[in-house]
């Protein structure tokens, strides 16, 4: 778990340092630009540090058996909404980073061998309502 936590801080924290350099990588920052078959090739060899993370949570038994890839998607999906709203400015500094690692607790939760438990960690009551 702590290589694939270490790979979501990773991501986090090069999209804060180069937010011009993740926009044109996810967001089309350049009208018309699309990746070539051959960036996208390589993007996914990238990717697959992260499927073998999650392979090794699985084999571990961190994580029930399934499909290393699709669950690294779904993993990488949550961490991308989060960063993308960070960066635009919907999650504010003070509380960013607690939101990050509380969404991908929660997602990574999904997949785990072991049951939930509540933690003081966990969002109270009062806190899911508010947008900032």
């Amino acid at each position: 778990m702590t290589r694939l936590s270490n790979l979501g801080t990773a991501y986090r924290e090069h999209a804060l340092a180069e937010p011009a350099y993740y926009r044109v990588m996810f967001e089309q920052a350049v009208p018309g630009f699309r990746p070539s078959a051959e960036a996208l090739a390589v993007a996914a060899t990238a990717f697959e540090a992260s499927t073998a993370a999650v392979t090794a949570c699985i084999d571990s038994g961190a994580f029930r058996p399934g499909d290393a890839q699709e669950i690294a998607k779904i993993l990488w999906a949550a961490s991308h909404g989060a960063v993308s709203l960070e960066i635009a400015g919907h999650f504010p500094p003070d509380t960013a980073a607690h939101r990050y690692e509380t969404l991908m607790t929660a997602v990574a939760q999904a997949f785990s061998a072991r049951p939930a438990t509540a933690t003081a960690d966990s969002a109270s009551p009062t806190e899911e309502g508010q947008t900032s």
